[in-house]
């Protein structure tokens, strides 16, 4: 199956889809040194997730403490989809994830023996990239659970509670 529409430049699905690559093992590498987002994100950023919507700085420390509730995690992208007319500065563009998280020690003792040290996520991502003087960036994200097993990490007590409004989910605080 052909991933691009017929007007979609290589060179632009190439590098989106590079990007979307180098974000996920920052993620996983948590190399969040002094303005690693600006390889990945325009300065307006957006971004849309069980835990709510987020703009700018603040969605970019979203991003930081969401994996940094877990002792490690490893995201994998396919099925990249670009859609965007050669020369365009924007590009509409959606991948699969699938997301495996491993639990921090702390979580599996408060949930206690046999707790499951794994919550894994079956996802899909839709953005926005805008085309910069420095390359593709990203400007709108969202990500949608398809699937999970195990149970999500536990959330200081204001966050699982907006969880739980925004998903009418049960979640621990």
């Amino acid at each position: 199956m052909n991933t691009m529409s017929s007007t979609t430049n290589p060179q632009d699905h190439f590098e989106i889809t590079t990007l979307i690559s180098g974000f996920f093992r920052a993620m996983d590498e948590r190399r969040f040194e002094e303005g690693w987002a600006r390889a990945y994100f325009t300065d307006d950023l957006r971004t849309t997730t069980p835990l709510g919507v987020a703009e700018g700085a603040d969605a970019v420390r979203g991003v930081e403490e969401a994996v940094g509730r877990f002792a490690a995690t490893l995201h994998l992208s396919s099925d990249v989809v670009v859609r965007a007319e050669p020369g365009a500065r924007t590009a509409d563009v959606s991948w699969n994830a699938h997301m495996t998280h491993v639990h921090l020690d702390s979580t599996l003792r408060a949930r206690g023996e046999g707790a499951d040290p794994l919550f894994t996520v079956g996802g899909v991502y839709e953005g926005e990239f805008r085309r910069t003087d420095s390359g593709w960036r990203v400007s709108r994200m969202s990500v949608r659970a398809v699937w999970t097993t195990g149970e999500p990490p536990v959330l200081p007590e204001g966050t699982a509670t907006r969880v739980a409004e925004l998903t009418g989910a049960r979640t621990r605080g």
